[in-house]
């Protein structure tokens, strides 16, 4: 079975191992070594990448037999004596986010009762799942930050990580945060006298190496609490552009980034009332625009007559309101917000004409692809604008009809 070296040394780079078979593998080679220094993916931690061979490493795993095995860009010669490398960056980052993660479970358990279910260390962020008592899945903003203090002022402190394989002995007397899921070849990895659970990643010597830990979103996920976060310069290129995003911001706004949420919520303010003002502006002027098109509504073949007619940046309420005027106006109102897609329909008539809009407006857009309907004086949806208001003045006329568009 593959010696692996990892356990032995975390900070292991570069070692030298016989191959012991090599085969066509996926898009390139799976090679097993004797010895290797390469992580496999396993508990929530990818794997290693690097060289073997003077040959790329795509992939690590181990199969059901406990074997590792590479998945290498080129094949290597089964006895040959070969050369491994570490994309050290990669392994480091993954030490600081394992083991940060460690202490970050440690802190849940210790001062919510919750209990991690699985951890995932992605490209950019990491996860956890938290089981809490009562089937909690939220907590407050200050029992994040207190979490936060908490397991950062741990770190500060450079505790001694040591990951070992114990005695029946020690594993009986290990302060273990929670039982390990294998019953053979159980690994420990103890923070100081704050952490202990089972493992088999790879961690740094002390907690200082994590450098910092910064939780990023905590929301309900599968009737429990996923926590993301970052550890060690992960935290710290977070940090840089979430600074550097703040102070952009800032410049636009002509304040400091201590300022922002004030001078976002004033523009935000500003911003509502002038679309507020827009709205109606728009409104007064379709509203004006309607008294025109009183005068030159259709005529229909049963009698009455009725509007085609886009007003273009209207929303539904707008289109009502002017629907509202025609109708009591006695004409028919066919009324879109906008030329294209998706765009909001009203349709609308004077109970004397004794149209049905909501059948109408429902067999026009079936065939358009949108959707509404209503009851025989008033119905509302969304679809193609031109198009739906075309097909509906032809029916109601036996005449395609362009209607006219009022920005």
């Amino acid at each position: 079975m593959t010696h692996r070296l990892y356990y032995d040394d975390a900070y292991l780079t570069q070692f030298t191992a016989t191959v012991l078979d090599c085969r066509p593998e996926r898009d390139g080679w799976a090679a097993r070594l004797n010895r290797s220094a390469f992580y496999p993916t396993s508990g929530g931690q990818p794997y290693d990448t690097g060289v073997l061979g003077g040959a790329r490493v795509l992939d690590v795993w181990v199969d059901q037999a406990g074997e590792v095995w590479h998945l290498t860009e080129a094949p290597l010669e089964a006895g040959a004596q070969v050369e491994g490398r570490i994309d050290w960056p990669r392994r480091f980052d993954h030490m600081q986010q394992h083991a940060g993660e460690h202490m970050l479970a440690g802190v849940i358990w210790r001062r919510l009762g919750g209990r991690t279910i699985g951890l995932h260390l992605g490209d950019s962020f990491s996860t956890i799942d938290v089981e809490l008592p009562g089937g909690q899945m939220r907590v407050e903003p200050q029992v994040l930050a207190e979490l936060e203090e908490r397991v950062n002022a741990q770190i500060q402190a450079d505790l001694p990580i040591r990951c070992y394989f114990p005695t029946p002995q020690q594993l009986a007397q290990a302060p273990l945060r929670k039982p390990p899921t294998v019953r053979e070849h159980i690994r420990l990895v103890q923070v100081g006298d704050v952490e202990c659970v089972a493992c088999g990643g790879t961690h740094p010597a002390s907690s200082g190496q994590i450098g910092l830990v910064k939780i990023l979103d905590a929301r309900p996920s599968r009737g429990k609490m996923r926590v993301s976060f970052v550890c060690g310069m992960r935290a710290l290129r977070d940090y840089q552009q979430k600074f550097l995003s703040a102070q952009a911001a800032a410049a636009l706004l002509s304040t400091g980034v201590e300022e922002l949420p004030k001078a976002v919520e004033h523009a935000l303010e500003r911003l509502h009332q002038a679309q507020r003002e827009l709205k109606r502006a728009q409104l007064d002027r379709a509203l004006d625009r309607a008294a025109q098109l009183t005068q030159e509504a259709a005529a229909l073949p049963g009698g009455g007559r009725a509007v085609s007619c886009v007003l273009a940046g209207l929303d539904r309420d707008g289109l009502r309101e002017v629907a509202g005027y025609l109708t009591g106006q006695g004409v028919a109102a066919l009324l879109a917000g906008e030329e294209g897609p998706g765009a909001p329909l009203v349709f609308a008539a004077p109970a004397q004409l004794g149209l049905s809009m909501g059948q109408l407006l429902s067999q026009v857009l079936k065939p358009l692809g949108g959707k509404g309907g209503g009851r025989p004086d008033f119905a509302q949806g969304a679809g193609p604008g031109r198009a739906a208001l075309e097909a509906a003045m032809a029916q109601l006329s036996g005449a395609e009809a362009a209607g006219e568009v009022v920005p």
